[in-house]
C-alpha cells in the first residue's frame, strides 16, 4: 500500500497512473477491459484507453481478441534483468550451483530491498522438495523461512516488531510461528546454534536451515546463505547443513569482496 505521506512532490501523475493500470492487469490471469480497468484504477475510461494503448505500444501489456488485456513479454525482460541483478557477480551463481550439485539441496541467497526481505538467486537441488514461491522476488513468509529469520534476526527487537507488525505473522503451515513473543525465542534458539532454522514452518514436510554471509552495517549490503531439504533430513543432520553453509557462504562473501 501507499504511504500518501510519503508522496514525492514532484510525482508524475502520468507515469503513477500507468503503474497503477499495469498493476491491476497483472492482478488479473484473466485479463481485464478498459473499462474494468479503469473500474479498479479509478480512472476515467478515456484516461485508461490512453495509458492502456500506451502500454500496448511498448509491449507491457497484450491485447487478445476478445479486448481484454493481459501483462506483456517487457515485464518478463524486466523480470530477468532484475534477477540478474540480484544474483551478483557469477562467481556467487557457480557457488550457489556448485553448493546445490554437490548436497542436492536448493540453495537461496537473499538481502533486504527497500527495507523487504527478498530472495535474490536460487539454485535447484534435486533431492530438496521443490517449493514455487521460493523464488527471486519479495518474501511474503519471512518469518516461516530460515532465510527470512536469518535476516531479521539482524535487525533490532524495535525494527523487527515494525516489520513483522507491517508485514504480518501468516500461518503457513499449523507450525508456524505467529507471535512476536515466540519468533524472538526461535531467534534467540538460532542465534546460539549458529543457524536460523525452520522445520514444516513455511511448507509442510520442509525444512530450512540459513546463515550470514555479510553482515554489512548497511541494512541493504546484508547477505544471508539459506538451504531447503526434507525436514526428516534437517532433524538428523542440522549440523552437517550448518557446517556446509557456513563453508558456502565463506566462498560467497569471498566472491562478494573481491567483486567490489
Amino acid at each position: 500500500m501507499r504511504d500518501p505521506l510519503a508522496e514525492p512532490s514532484d510525482l508524475i501523475r502520468s507515469v503513477s497512473r500507468a503503474l497503477r493500470v499495469l498493476e491491476a492487469v497483472g492482478r488479473a490471469p484473466k485479463g481485464l477491459t478498459v473499462k474494468q480497468i479503469a473500474r479498479r484504477c479509478e480512472l476515467t475510461v478515456a484516461t485508461t484507453y490512453h495509458l492502456v494503448r500506451t502500454l500496448a505500444y511498448e509491449g507491457y501489456v497484450i491485447r487478445r481478441e476478445d479486448g481484454t488485456y493481459l501483462v506483456g513479454l517487457e515485464v518478463a525482460d524486466r523480470y530477468r534483468e532484475l534477477v540478474t541483478a540480484f544474483r551478483g557477480p557469477p562467481a556467487v551463481g557457480e557457488c550457489l550451483r556448485r553448493a546445490a550439485v554437490d548436497s542436492g539441496y536448493s540453495h537461496y541467497l537473499g538481502r533486504f530491498v527497500g527495507g523487504q526481505v527478498a530472495i535474490t538467486a536460487v539454485a535447484e537441488g534435486a533431492r530438496s522438495p521443490y517449493v514455487e514461491d521460493l523464488v527471486p522476488g519479495f518474501d511474503e513468509g519471512a518469518h516461516a523461512t530460515a532465510l527470512g529469520k536469518a535476516l531479521l534476526a539482524t535487525l533490532t527487537p524495535e525494527q523487527r516488531f515494525r516489520y513483522l507488525r507491517e508485514y504480518g505473522m501468516r500461518p503457513f503451515t499449523p507450525a508456524t510461528l505467529t507471535t512476536a513473543e515466540t519468533f524472538e525465542a526461535d531467534l534467540a534458539a538460532g542465534e546460539r546454534r549458529g543457524m536460523q532454522m525452520e522445520l514444516g514452518q513455511f511448507r509442510n514436510g520442509v525444512a530450512c536451515g540459513a546463515v550470514i554471509v555479510t553482515p554489512d552495517k548497511d541494512i541493504e549490503r546484508r547477505v544471508v546463505l539459506a538451504c531447503a531439504l526434507p525436514a526428516g533430513e534437517m532433524m538428523t543432520s542440522a549440523r552437517v547443513v550448518r557446517t556446509r553453509l557456513m563453508t558456502v557462504a565463506k566462498s560467497i562473501a569471498d566472491s562478494l569482496a573481491a567483486d567490489t
